[in-house]
């Protein structure tokens, strides 16, 4: 990942091979939005945006030889696409992400953040690694890595900014790790290799301990829905827990991830153009493994145990056939009346070992269903769950800038889950799929608290970059909910 330094200095003092300037919109045209910049440099370069007719829309970007007086080597415009007054931390992040990526062969790159404050520094620095990240690891010859430095004009101290700058390369490659996990052929990530990243997290890093059920435990201890849509294959099935328990925590948060490694929708078969993207069907798990192990970087002081639930869903002659019966691990009993809605199976499982441990809330974050992309689009996850939790996660969604929304379970699609010979079945009609889903989790999650997260779209970018998003995986979602743990903190010394 590039290297993130902040400092506190005049922008055009600063060295660098480009000096990237935001620029905002108005009535009376487009402005650079720099005020550690002297008003006559400012309306130079004012009077310059015009002539190179840069509008100043939001991820545009304009490179020109840098005037004399400044010590980079060239400036770079980069479209804010909002009025001064309107500018917030989280739009540098976006306008810096984007400019980043823009900018490619610059070896180092300054991004001159217009508002002192201490989010909008540490907004801007991540919105620069967030907007670095490319995924080489199929290339012969990967790019090389830029060194990013934020230069504002604030008077924070020395270790103030060496703290946020930290905090920003944790969150940064706690989002990339979980982009370069989706990214990653379905060859190379089995439910065993993932298993084994979580293990070496569990050797590796302070804090953090790892315990991994293969098929034989799983077989054993009776977790019919991770077996059950592991069955199929040729790479068996794998159940995670790592966990975070940091002294002086006083509350215990669950994460529960659907980890389907590769999903061809089992003997419910999927259409071949719908399998071309379904590596990422483990994207929830990346998000639960790399958020624990950032709360565990940041030193959060919260207990957080996260479950990783396993499997390659394909068709066999040892693949669950629609019409069969599964005993989940809770006990009850599923009619699999469709293989291609397996993932409910295997966090069905997962929420039923996380909640015999008692903890304070438990939220489940899947690529679940294609209902929530119908429902929501590809850039807005949908939130269900206990009223209080659910509300927690879409306001830490709001805090961090990620979209998301919170949708209800009407007990009226529950009858559509009924089955005539098991306990239930494990998909409903047509209508309202994203919720039927959430309906069929909440079976397993008992009376505690708990949201469950569908961020089938958001999760994986198939169109163009946007912002500090590229294409492909996102990292979506792991903001939120490191912003929830730190919600359910403890402010102990």
């Amino acid at each position: 990942m590039s290297e993130l330094n902040f400092i506190q200095q005049a922008p055009d003092k600063t060295n660098s091979d480009v000096l990237v300037l935001p620029v905002v919109t108005g009535e009376d045209g487009v402005h650079v939005l720099a005020d550690s910049l002297s008003s006559k440099v400012l309306r130079s370069l004012d009077e310059l945006l015009p002539k190179i007719g840069f509008s100043g829309s939001a991820g545009s970007l304009a490179r020109i030889p840098a005037p004399a007086g400044f010590a980079a080597e060239t400036l770079a415009f980069a479209g804010v696409g909002k009025p001064a007054d309107r500018v917030e931390a989280i739009d540098l992040r976006e306008t810096f992400g984007s400019a980043v990526r823009g900018l490619t062969g610059a070896a180092t790159i300054a991004l001159a953040s217009p508002l002192d404050d201490p989010d909008s520094i540490y907004q801007a620095g991540l919105g620069g690694l967030l907007g670095a990240y490319t995924f080489e690891d199929y290339k012969v010859m990967p790019a090389p890595s830029e060194t990013i430095t934020v230069v504002s004009s604030g008077r924070l101290k020395k270790d103030e900014l060496d703290a946020l700058a930290t905090e920003a390369a944790v969150v940064a490659d706690a989002v990339c790790a979980v982009r370069s996990l989706v990214n990653t052929t379905a060859a190379d990530l089995t439910p065993a290799n993932f298993a084994d990243r979580a293990a070496t997290y569990g050797a590796s890093e302070k804090g953090l301990t790892v315990k991994v059920w293969d098929e034989k435990d799983l077989e054993k201890e009776g977790f019919g829905g991770i077996l059950g849509v592991g069955r199929g294959s040729a790479n068996p099935p794998r159940l995670v827990r790592i966990e975070y328990k940091p002294r002086g925590a006083q509350k215990k948060l669950a994460l529960v991830g659907k980890g389907i490694t590769f999903d061809s929708g089992g003997l419910s078969l999927k259409p071949p153009k719908s399998m071309e993207t379904m590596k990422t069907d483990m994207t929830g798990a990346a998000t639960v493994l790399e958020t624990i192990v950032a709360a565990s970087r940041l030193s959060l002081k919260v207990n957080l145990v996260g479950w990783l639930c396993l499997a390659e869903n394909m068709p066999s002659g040892t693949a669950t056939r629609p019409g069969d019966v599964i005993t989940m691990y809770s006990g009850r009993t599923v009619e699999v009346n469709n293989t291609d809605a397996e993932g409910r199976l295997v966090l069905g499982d997962g929420l039923a070992k996380a909640v015999e441990e008692n903890p304070d809330a438990v939220v489940d974050i899947a690529t679940l269903t294609g209902a929530q992309i119908i429902a929501l689009g590809d850039r807005i996850s949908g939130v269900m769950g206990s009223d209080a939790v659910r509300n927690e996660i879409v306001e830490a969604a709001d805090e961090v800038g990620e979209d998301m929304w919170p949708m209800p379970l009407p007990d009226h699609l529950k009858k559509s889950l009924k089955s005539e010979i098991a306990d239930t079945k494990n998909s409903g009609g047509r209508g309202g799929g994203m919720l039927t889903a959430g309906l069929f989790l909440a079976e397993y999650v008992g009376s505690t608290p708990w949201a469950h997260i569908d961020l089938a779209g958001p999760s994986f970018n198939e169109e163009g970059p946007f912002g500090s998003t590229p294409k492909g995986g996102t990292g979506h979602a792991v903001q939120t909910l490191l912003a929830w743990a730190g919600m359910n903190t403890a402010d102990v010394e």
